[in-house]
């Protein structure tokens, strides 16, 4: 892949799109909020609105207005593929589960990868109205205002965030054993119900850690810029770096996470060559 370093100027335009359009996505969101909606089931526990669409199109109209040869990976339109090193990477209704049933927790996310680094991510959640930005190397902010992860180093006095497999089960009886375990050995365990939300919070020290299995690109790419700007770390479960495309993360404010990999690599230990290994973009 070809390497390009953006300009400052790129990258503050490239923000205000992202912006711009997870703005735009959360005005259509509320719109339908309290609404009867027409849900369709994509599989098992998977589901989609016409909500979802009309956020996705307008997102995605939006990019093509300021960047029409940028690539885009969208949750629910695949890969609209240009051969470019600018790649979007969106999820116009993270939560949808959440949405159906009235739970205010989802929200919208956009990042943006340029030689397959996660350069810019915007995360807007309509309900709160809370907008999650970040840019690399200038920090990570919450409606304007510097954030930072927590400097909780005791896992005892930890809050953590996490999601339950609900495509997937190959390995839930794992998934059980390292839950039974960080439950016991912690401060308590949350599952709100979408990544990209999990990932801000923990960004903004409102948990200290984060891990989940069976992950889309467009749940945790946004997110993972977030927290690499607030100072957290982020890795796959085998300590790695492919938990962008790999399907499993683990994030942390820094202090806990060789205790959190420890942990995964005990409890899927026979499963960590399969959660190593790259998976294909999905289209």
């Amino acid at each position: 892949m070809n390497t390009v370093q953006p300009t400052p100027h790129f990258l503050r335009n490239a923000k205000s799109v992202a912006v711009n359009a997870a703005l735009m996505a959360g005005r259509i969101i509320s719109s339908y909020t309290g609404k009867n909606l027409s849900v369709e089931k994509k599989q098992q526990h998977d589901f989609v609105t016409q909500a979802d669409k009309e956020s996705e199109n307008a997102i995605i109209k939006t990019i093509r207005r300021a960047f029409p040869d940028h690539d885009i990976l969208a949750e629910e339109s695949g890969l609209h593929k240009h051969s470019s090193v600018y790649r979007w990477i969106i999820d116009p209704l993270d939560g949808t589960t959440n949405f159906i049933h009235g739970l205010p927790l989802y929200c919208v996310s956009i990042a943006l990868e340029i030689s397959g680094v996660i350069t810019v991510g915007v995360v807007n959640e309509p309900i709160r109205k809370e907008l999650f930005t970040a840019v690399s190397g200038q920090g990570a902010y919450l409606n304007g205002k510097r954030i930072r992860v927590s400097d909780c180093g005791d896992p005892s006095r930890a809050l953590l965030a996490t999601g339950f497999p609900y495509r997937d089960y190959s390995m839930v009886e794992n998934y059980l054993q390292l839950f039974k375990y960080f439950i016991t050995h912690s401060a308590g365990v949350r599952r709100p119900g979408s990544a990209a939300l999990d990932l801000c919070y923990l960004a903004c020290g409102r948990v200290d850690g984060f891990w989940e299995l069976f992950l889309n690109p467009w749940d945790v790419a946004a997110g993972s810029i977030i927290i690499t700007e607030a100072g957290g770390s982020l890795s796959d479960f085998n300590g790695g770096k492919n938990y962008i495309y790999g399907g499993n993360i683990i994030g942390s404010n820094n202090h806990l996470h060789p205790w959190m990999i420890a942990a995964a690599r005990d409890y899927f230990s026979e499963h960590m060559n399969l959660l190593s290994n790259p998976k294909p973009d999905r289209e």
